[in-house]
């Protein structure tokens, strides 16, 4: 008997001890709420044959549903859409007014998603309440509406700050534009419809960095809430037309019942992946794609106060210094050459609008903190560039005096090229210049002097980045990238390639290599001293995982040689080698019981 054969047998003895195997009763559809009237029926809709059957919700039964089963149950309703088809998307003919109520007549024309399942803590069981979704568009927005039935005592809805309402009841949707299973925009929303917004890419962690342009209201009903949005395509980056199909996920969370979430879609938990189970949307077509060409400009008066070590009298404590009036000129610009790529550029940006960092302590603090980016010229598209061993963090880049950069997609291949000017490590005090005007004083009588920061001081740094990724069959993709980056005495560049491959419905495996190449000082600790000399050096991650209904697997781990140095990344330490294993065991959560989370 071989290993992988008695590791089966192990686990299939297992997973009957400890969830054996029992009757589940066939759940019905549910009651379509009161909503706008029903729109013509297309070729991708449920047929009107069938009628939906009542589930009381104040049944102690919970009905389950198999996997196998749950598409089927789709057309329990005529009024709802197919799950087993590409939905068609109606043109509305004319736009609604986004007020939180659903009372526009145009309403009565959109699709109508329902039938929703409770994904968690129940496994594609009846919801608690139920929830319908409306969709359509015209030239130029996507509109959705939520209407949730909730006991409006337990509606939970606060005026949080963007981004910050997953304590709150909410709905919104996962949007894949490409339908390439691999990444989508979060469009999130409670029930005061405050937004949260993000990109969702398989295998990494949320990103709420990115910030979408849109239209939400909600309003609190007598039996729950409603919410509106408006999504400008031209927010959005997206491939449209005839016979162009985008994924989708709706979601709606009910904080009051356990943390539950529905879907509108089925989710296996023995899937490994959240986007290949999404459902299909298509008919987007005729949108303006007019370029648009946005400019931000800039004015900036500063003046500032300052203690200075130079004083006329020796004094010890310095003096105080008030700087003449600055003015400083800038704009940031981006321009739609196409809907799926775009370039933006920036001369002088004024990043003080930017929110600032969260207050960090560096106490005993022996490695660099990492800080995300929240520029708006650098979060363009920012997933493009990013990967597990952040050989890319645009914080490297502090400030520029110029920047460009071109992102986009174009069928299967996806890229990103970036260049800045950064004067930052130019830009000295005025103490440090005053240091260097003393000492270039001192030539005349000392012309062996040696003035430290003369040959920096007003010097910018080049800063180059170019990322290609090409997506392989329907489930993995290969990519290239390679960053450089040039000041006076300080020169670095990578190259590399990575990885992202899906072994089978469970398994996914990714790796990335990086190869570098230094001409700078290096510190040796031996030694306690820094030589200025050449190094190269070699960087490598792994990670296979393998995730079923109730077990998860993950073998990972990244390297790093002495040499290795990413000036344009993030990199936390280097001469080291990491190799971790981890084993999860989770039972099904019962969703009849009281409490499921504290």
């Amino acid at each position: 008997m071989t290993v992988s054969t008695l590791t089966t047998a192990i686990f299939l003895v297992f997973s009957i001890l400890v969830n054996p195997i029992s009757a589940f009763p066939q759940t019905t559809g549910q009651q379509p709420l009161p909503l706008p009237p029903t729109p013509t029926m297309t070729s991708g809709d449920a047929p009107k044959d069938t009628a939906p059957t009542p589930i009381s919700s104040s049944s102690t039964e919970t009905p389950v549903l198999k996997t196998e089963d749950v598409r089927s149950a789709a057309n329990s309703s005529s009024r709802y859409v197919s799950k087993t088809e590409p939905i068609r998307i109606p043109r509305l003919e004319t736009p609604p007014t986004i007020d939180g109520q659903l009372d526009d007549a145009a309403w009565g024309g959109a699709a109508v998603f329902g039938d929703f399942l409770q994904t968690n803590p129940g496994d594609n069981v009846a919801p608690t309440h139920p929830t319908e979704v409306l969709m359509g568009y015209d030239a130029k927005y996507l509109y959705i509406a939520f209407k949730v039935i909730e006991n409006r005592d337990k509606v939970r809805a606060t005026v949080a700050r963007r981004d910050n309402i997953f304590n709150d009841d909410y709905v919104g949707v996962h949007l894949d534009t490409f339908n390439d299973q691999r990444q989508a925009y979060i469009l999130f929303f409670n029930p005061l419809g405050v937004q949260a917004d993000g990109i969702f890419a398989e295998g990494r962690d949320d990103d709420y960095s990115v910030d979408i342009v849109m239209d939400s209201k909600g309003v609190l009903t007598s039996d729950g809430f409603t919410v509106e949005v408006a999504i400008p395509f031209k927010s959005l980056r997206y491939e449209a037309g005839k016979d162009k199909m985008w994924g989708i996920h709706i979601f709606r969370r009910f904080q009051d019942a356990n943390k539950e979430m529905d879907s509108w879609m089925p989710i296996n938990r023995s899937i490994s992946s959240s986007l290949n189970q999404a459902g299909k949307i298509t008919g987007l077509e005729d949108i303006s794609t007019t370029r648009q060409l946005e400019i931000n400009p800039s004015l900036t008066l500063s003046q500032t106060g300052r203690r200075s070590r130079y004083t006329f009298d020796n004094n010890p404590a310095g003096r105080y210094i008030n700087d003449g009036l600055k003015t400083e000129l800038g704009f940031t610009a981006k321009f739609s050459l196409t809907p799926t790529i775009t370039l933006d550029f920036a001369y002088n940006p004024d990043f003080a609008q930017v929110e600032a960092d969260a207050p960090v302590s560096t106490a005993n603090q022996r490695f660099p903190i990492f800080f995300q980016e929240k520029r708006p010229f650098f979060l363009e598209r920012i997933d493009i560039f990013q990967t597990p061993m952040n050989i890319v963090n645009t914080r490297a880049i502090i400030d520029p005096d110029i920047a460009a950069k071109i992102t986009g997609r174009r069928g299967k291949n996806t890229f990103g090229i970036l260049y800045a000017s950064d004067n930052a490590p130019g830009n000295y005090s005025q103490d440090e210049r005053e240091d260097l005007r003393i000492c270039r004083q001192t030539r005349f009588t000392n012309p062996g002097a040696v003035c430290g920061i003369e040959r920096f001081v007003d010097k910018n740094a080049d800063i180059g980045v170019f990322r290609f990724k090409r997506d392989i069959g329907s489930q993995h993709n290969l990519g290239f990238f390679a960053t450089t980056y040039n000041f006076t005495d300080r020169h670095n560049h990578t190259a590399g390639f990575d990885g992202r491959f899906r072994l089978d419905e469970k398994t996914i495996a990714e790796f990335q290599i990086v190869g570098t190449n230094s001409r700078r000082h290096f510190y040796d600790s031996e030694l306690d001293s820094a030589f200025y000399r050449t190094g190269n050096g070699f960087g490598y991650s792994y990670m296979i995982d393998r995730i079923d209904r109730n077990w998860r697997m993950t073998l990972d781990g990244e390297g790093r040689t002495r040499d290795y140095r990413a000036d344009v990344g993030f990199t936390p330490r280097v001469d080291t080698n990491q190799h971790r294993s981890r084993i999860r065991y989770q039972t099904d959560y019962d969703a009849t019981k009281p409490i499921i989370f504290k």
